[in-house]
């Protein structure tokens, strides 16, 4: 049967799947949204509290580095407090990706090539094996090997993938198939086009992420382009939409992104206008404001805020809630799509909230279904 609406189907790659502790990676399986803690993980307080902020915005696996011998002393600890499997981001040390694995990772993020010789490798696989921990070979623009830059001349996307293979034939080469791969740089074209050729070369799960994109605002954007883009094409299994912002600003933009594309559905998901001087009420403020108190409400959902009749109408018989502005402080209210009542501004923002909340428990509890305005054209 042919999709409704044909131009907003996105045909994923095919890739075989994975495990990453209890959350399956590839195949058919949900596009999986990962951050990275910045906290000391020495310090194993500050690092599960940090762990659990991110849990509870959706994080679906968290990285943890573990650089010194200190930072895997009690990641076990880490590893049995966290809701969600835990990565452990090793760089060069093998012995770390060992203590690591005895001690509960999930995941280890190496490169193969970077630890030594093919009997640390061998070392490596043995413990995730023994361990069931999955691996992720981690290739970064700015830290390609020498003797590739040698041959390319510079960082480009032959010389990403070309490390990305060696990097996995290591891996092979010792009986393991358990991984799955990123080719990062902070140059979203060389990114972009280096995911493109891997995908067309391998048939594992792929970790896509815009590495270094750069602060909040900046950094949402050159990964929207760059990660957006790929998920677009059906290519990619687990993203990181890498800022420099807190952790739990990283899984938002991710589930954000997906939401965009139709790939993932979390929480209300907001429809509202720019603002204008026909705005019936502070739109901005007002967004700002809902967004804030509805973080709570993981449900799948919608709500439209606009502030005038000129959109308005339209957009709010697309969502489950829609609040319109009109004159003299008096606003329209639409539930799943239809007119139903008028709201005072004083008492707006509580009474959209507990609409939400009671559509929300409504779902939950299986007496109602988000609104879906073309369930009919699609029966």
């Amino acid at each position: 049967m042919s999709s409704v609406r044909p131009w907003r189907d996105i045909e994923r790659r095919q890739s075989r799947q994975i495990m990453v502790g209890n959350v399956p990676v590839g195949g058919d399986a949900p596009i999986s949204v990962q951050t990275m803690t910045n906290t000391p993980t020495e310090d194993v307080a500050a690092t599960i509290d940090q762990i659990r902020r991110c849990e509870d915005v959706g994080a679906d696996i968290i990285r943890v580095s573990c650089p010194t011998e200190e930072s895997t002393a009690n990641f076990d600890k880490i590893t049995r407090a966290a809701n969600v499997p835990i990565v452990a981001d090793i760089h060069f040390h093998y012995k770390r990706a060992l203590e690591a694995a005895d001690k509960g990772a999930a995941c280890l993020r190496i490169n193969p090539g970077n630890i030594g010789s093919s009997e640390r490798v061998a070392e490596v696989v043995r413990a995730a094996k023994a361990n069931g921990c999955a691996i992720r070979i981690g290739v970064n623009a700015g830290s390609l090997e020498k003797d590739l830059l040698e041959k390319y001349g510079e960082p480009c996307p032959e010389a990403l993938i070309e490390s990305a293979l060696d990097h996995i034939k290591l891996l092979q080469d010792h009986d393991f198939h358990e991984y799955k791969v990123a080719v990062k740089a902070s140059d979203v074209f060389l990114a972009v086009a280096a995911y493109h050729g891997l995908a067309d070369a391998v048939d594992c799960p792929l970790h896509l992420g815009i590495t270094e994109a750069g602060g909040l605002i900046g950094g949402t954007v050159k990964s929207s382009i760059g990660i957006g883009s790929l998920l677009w094409a059906g290519i990619g299994d687990t993203i990181r939409v890498s800022l420099s912002a807190e952790p739990e600003q990283e899984v938002k933009v991710g589930f954000e992104m997906l939401k965009a594309l139709g790939l993932r559905t979390r929480g209300v998901r907001v429809v509202s206008c720019p603002s204008c001087s026909r705005q019936g009420f502070d739109v901005i403020r007002t967004v700002e404001t809902l967004e804030k108190r509805l973080e709570h409400i993981k449900t799948p959902m919608s709500l439209s805020v606009l502030g005038c009749v000129v959109n308005g109408p339209g957009e709010a018989r697309e969502t489950d809630i829609g609040l319109t502005g009109g004159g003299s402080g008096k606003h329209m209210v639409y539930l799943s799509g239809v007119k139903d009542h008028h709201i005072e501004s004083d008492d707006m923002l509580d009474h959209i909230v507990k609409l939400v909340e009671e559509k929300a428990a409504a779902i939950e509890a299986g007496e109602a279904t988000a609104f879906d305005p073309h369930a009919e054209a699609a029966e």
